[in-house]
């Protein structure tokens, strides 16, 4: 590693000592190095933290001359990055660093986060940094690039592609910067952490888990701490940031460190801020991209590097139930819309049937006809895909979802009865089970020996076991989910699911595709692209099975898979045993 090599003639004692660190010549004002100009004003017209004032910073190195668009940097704790005195001096090194080629001409933006002012004299203002920065949630990315920064940048020229663009803070500010550039990619991917709060603050401490879990985002990363790091009540600060470290390592991202034994202070992570600018803009304007071959979680094994999510169909009222016919076409629900669509082999998108009565959920059966639960009316119906002759097979039901088992019997949810219902062929229907906390989406397990059930209000999928007869029994809270960071509700969102024939149950939730295990636990999770709804149904189609489907909102994506997907009204097989 550069860093090290630069440090390699110290003795062990000073490079790890709390201060003075070494000076690099790029932390010093240099004659003839042009200097750049920094602005300061306020912001006071947030909508996300409503009521916040705040000041913030602009460099401008004097390179810059509006020609073409310029890099970007934002740093959180603004204020004290911006001074020539101070632990980082940021106007001094990119001064330098710019100048020498070792960073490209980049614009710097410093923000202090919000106060909101006092309604009285004798009163306190509200500090909202906490909350604007620990808290594991889009709010903040939400705040910064759609309010704060189209007025800091709105008379300079700016580039928006994200690998043009890279985010810094200390402690709090250091989880904000993370927290920006993982809920939008899209916006920033470099990012330095300095004596990272991640830690049980606000939800801080989940990261690490989600790192190992969720398919990797094209970030680059350098962490800074120290061994006498903060060791309080929410957390220890030394262990949580090498937590990290592993966390980015074992899911493959490209990741740095150095690490001290400093306390918890900015005069390390200033110190080798240079260096730290030189390992994240290393062979600009080469991007950064994700590294599947060095994951070793699930990312690897089950999803194909490239091969990200692709929009299938958009437009729609609100999409729901996809599945695969034999011959791999998809159909879909648009609900309020009433009208089902298909979507051909090659892609093409076009109606299959209008006037559905606000269709949700499908299903095919092994007799090769749609099933549908037609909500509007309280019916369970079926069509022949060729002829479209309907057929009802029930009545007096608030179905949501169902699937159509080997044997031909229907098992569909009602929600308002928190209820899953059995419909033989040729018969009334019955009730399977009522035992759960809540009900949407149904999946057959491959051998058919167990029905996992989704509950979108809590953050459970359940498990019911399907006795010889076909009814249910031994009902419980068995698949454990994610819930969204920062959710006031701790509700899942739980919706449609999808199976393959290992035996991995994938569901669709508001964190994204959350994929479980045979025991119930989440090994990956799958995000939506930015911007898009969260998903509400899977499938998998295609001539192996291997292309999953998910319906978001008013559109439909696809994305090629390692997986292998099986259908409820496929024969019987037996996954493998998991291990336990």
């Amino acid at each position: 590693m550069k860093l090290i090599a630069l440090f390699a003639l110290l003795p062990f004692a000073t490079l790890l000592a709390e201060g003075p660190y070494p000076v690099d010549p790029a932390s010093v004002r240099k004659e003839g190095v042009p200097v750049g100009k920094v602005t300061q004003a306020k912001f006071s017209d947030s909508k996300v933290f409503p009521g916040t004032e705040r000041d913030y910073w602009v460099y401008v190195p004097s390179q810059y001359d509006g020609s073409k668009p310029a890099c970007l940097m934002v740093f959180q704790d603004g204020g004290g990055y911006t001074g020539e005195k101070g632990s980082f001096k940021v106007p001094i090194v990119f001064d330098n660093l710019i100048a020498s080629g070792e960073m490209p001409v980049t614009i710097a933006v410093f923000i202090n986060p919000g106060v909101v002012p006092a309604t009285k004299p004798d009163a306190q203002p509200r500090f909202n940094r906490s909350y604007e920065y620990d808290a594991f949630t889009a709010d903040y990315s939400s705040f910064l690039i759609d309010e704060m920064l189209p007025v800091a940048l709105k008379d300079l020229k700016v580039s928006t592609d994200p690998n043009d663009r890279g985010i810094c803070g200390s402690s709090s500010g250091a989880i904000a910067a993370f927290n920006v550039a993982w809920f939008r990619p899209d916006s920033f991917r470099r990012v330095y952490s300095t004596i990272g709060t991640y830690v049980g603050l606000r939800g801080g401490d989940e990261i690490v888990t989600l790192l190992r879990k969720t398919e990797p985002k094209p970030l680059r990363v350098f962490l800074q701490d120290g061994s006498d790091d903060n060791n309080i009540y929410c957390g220890d600060w030394w262990m949580a940031n090498q937590a990290m470290e592993r966390a980015f390592t074992f899911a493959g991202y490209e990741v740095n460190h150095v690490w001290g034994e400093g306390k918890h202070s900015g005069q390390h992570g200033g110190a080798i801020l240079p260096d730290a600018m030189r390992w994240l803009w290393k062979e600009y304007p080469k991007p950064v991209t994700t590294h599947f071959d060095a994951c070793k979680g699930r990312t690897k094994d089950m999803l194909v590097d490239g091969k990200g999510w692709e929009l299938v169909s958009e437009g729609h009222g609100f999409t729901e139930g996809p599945v695969a016919s034999a011959d791999g076409t998809v159909y879909f629900s648009d609900i309020p819309n009433s009208k089902i669509h298909v979507v051909a082999p090659d892609g093409k998108t076009s109606v299959f049937l209008e006037n559905t009565n606000k269709t949700n959920g499908l299903a095919f059966g092994p007799d090769g006809r749609l099933y549908g639960c037609r909500a509007g009316a309280g019916e369970i119906v079926s069509w022949d895909v060729k002829t479209k002759e309907e057929k009802i097979h029930a009545k007096g039901i608030k179905a949501n979802d169902l699937v159509v088992t080997n044997d031909g019997v229907i098992y569909a949810t009602e929600p308002p009865t928190k209820s899953v219902w059995i419909i033989r062929p040729g018969q009334e229907k019955v009730l399977g089970s009522d035992q759960f906390s809540g009900v949407n989406g149904i999946e057959a397990v491959p051998d058919q020996g167990r029905f996992d059930v989704t509950d979108p209000g809590g953050r459970f999928v359940w498990s019911a076991m399907r006795q010889p007869d076909g009814s249910l029994a031994n009902v419980e809270p068995y698949h454990h989910l994610h819930l969204p960071p920062g959710d006031t509700d701790n509700r899942s969102r739980a919706d449609g699911t999808a199976m393959t024939k290992d035996g991995w149950l994938l569901v669709a939730t508001s964190m994204g595709v959350q994929v479980c295990d045979q025991p119930g636990r989440v090994n990956l999770i799958i995000p939506m692209p930015v911007g898009a709804r969260f998903p509400s149904n899977l499938c998998f189609a295609g001539p192996e099975r291997k292309t999953l489907f998910a319906t978001a909102g008013d559109k439909v994506f696809k994305r090629e898979t390692k997986l292998v997907g099986i259908n409820a009204w496929d024969a019987p097989v037996a996954a493998p045993k998991p291990g336990l």
